[in-house]
């Protein structure tokens, strides 16, 4: 017997394969100071079950902000298996293609917002966000425009972990030990209005449009290829920006020639309550870059929508749009796809996104008031909870308050969620209940009552 047949029937127990994972597996964001693992077997809905058959409500997306239509769903299963079984996989490079990528390319456009008709397919957000760089890159260089290389970020923006998408995402963790990171690259400011502090005495917006502008004279317009940003921030803690912002924004960067780079990862396909957040903030992208709830995690795949005048120039030319990935248009994907917004449609789970978000700040109104908590924010199914050192200062927490915050809910109340830095996040599959909204929302208030402004939780 092969040493891998052997591991596969001794790990029978719950202990038996968590040791496992500490031996063999490599995490994302893993820490040899989170030693313990929570290893997920089942779900159904917003429940999922770990190894030792304990149920835990799911108010995080499978963890990553995806799940919309909830664990356990037959119908992608079955999606996935009919077209598994017709055609698993098969090439989109040249002029190959498959049936299932083209459907959905032409279901996209449709539901994106108007001119955004041309679709490449990525496995993540990831490769997403490096596909949008380097079309906004080559775009300039076909028309002439070479020198134009730069791109823009923000602080506290999240774009991925891959080089190009790394260096852009404005977290300085993803940059220690790794560089030299992609050149050309500079971040602003977010647009945090609950942290007026970051804007000198000045309105956020009258501020951040001064910054660009004095970063666009300094690097120089004819030098800037695109900016890039989410239209609420994400993994910065679900911070939506004043309502002028994107739209004084977009008019900027229109006037300098300069590409936006919506980065819907997150938000799209239902998660803040439209199929596309960027069009209601006023942000009117050249490109979008989706992934997550497009299969709502069902199956790995992204969407980078790019408007016509954009891939007239990047892949209808004679030369080439030398880039491509494997798994660009996967049928098996494509075809759970398909079925997911059908399903996102058919329940009215977008609408039901923004009911989600009004159960939450009804079941979240008193630890709103509480003395750890300087503001909960609300966008539509995703909530965070900003945990403050002192409120009146808003002076935040340290992160591992969060830490500690999320533990407790996980330990005592079976409750699933995140932490980025001094904020507790949700974005829970939308067929959660009322009554699981108010059960999360009791357990984070019963939680944060005993959080004190120094960090530590007392005992229950």
């Amino acid at each position: 017997m092969t040493t891998s047949a052997v591991r596969e029937t001794t790990a029978t127990t719950a202990g038996d394969i968590e040791e496992l994972d500490r031996r063999h597996l490599i995490h994302p964001h893993q820490t040899r100071m989170r030693a313990d693992r929570r290893v997920i077997v089942r779900g159904k809905g917003s429940t999922v079950w770990d190894a030792h058959g304990r149920a835990r409500l799911d108010v995080t997306g499978a963890g990553n902000w995806v799940a919309q239509v909830g664990h356990g769903r037959e119908e992608l299963a079955e999606a996935a298996a009919e077209q598994i079984r017709e055609l698993a996989y098969f090439t989109c490079f040249y002029e190959f293609s498959n049936d299932k990528a083209v459907q959905l390319a032409a279901r996209l456009a449709d539901l994106a917002p108007a001119g955004l008709n041309r679709v490449y397919f990525t496995g993540s957000g990831s490769e997403g966000n490096d596909t949008a760089i380097k079309a906004a890159r080559l775009f300039h260089h076909r028309n002439g425009e070479t020198g134009r290389t730069w791109i823009l970020g923000r602080q506290f923006g999240y774009h991925g972990a891959s080089y190009g998408s790394g260096t852009v995402t404005g977290f300085d963790l993803m940059h220690q030990g790794v560089g030299p990171n992609l050149p050309h690259v500079e971040r602003l400011s977010p647009a945090w209005p609950y942290h007026q502090e970051f804007y000198q005495g000045q309105d956020p917006t009258d501020f951040l449009v001064a910054e660009l502008e004095q970063t666009i004279e300094r690097i120089g317009a004819g030098n800037i290829a695109a900016m890039i940003g989410e239209p609420v921030l994400g993994g910065g803690g679900v911070v939506a920006p004043p309502e002028d912002y994107w739209p004084r924004i977009r008019q900027v960067l229109r006037a300098h020639g300069i590409l936006l780079i919506a980065d819907e990862v997150i938000t799209a396909y239902g998660r803040t309550g439209a199929w596309f957040d960027s069009a209601g903030r006023g942000m009117d992208p050249d490109i979008i870059v989706t992934a997550k709830g497009l299969t709502s995690g069902y199956a790995p795949l992204g969407a980078v929508l790019l408007s016509d005048r954009i891939a007239g120039v990047v892949a209808d030319t004679d030369d080439f749009f030398f880039h491509g990935h494997t798994y660009s248009g996967h049928p098996s994907s494509c075809a759970v796809a398909l079925r997911n917004l059908r399903l996102l449609e058919d329940e009215n789970l977008i609408a039901r996104s923004r009911q989600i978000g009004e159960w939450f700040r009804a079941g979240l109104a008193k630890a709103a008031e509480l003395p750890a908590v300087g503001e909960v924010r609300v966008e539509g199914a995703m909530v965070g909870i900003e945990l403050v050192a002192d409120r009146a200062t808003r002076q935040p927490q340290s992160p591992m308050a969060a830490v500690a915050a999320c533990d407790e809910l996980y330990d005592r109340h079976d409750l699933i969620l995140r932490h980025y830095g001094p904020t507790i996040v949700m974005a829970p599959p939308l067929v959660i209940t009322e009554e699981e909204v108010a059960r999360a929302a009791d357990g984070v208030t019963e939680v944060l009552q005993r959080l004190g402004t120094d960090g530590v939780i007392r005992g229950h």
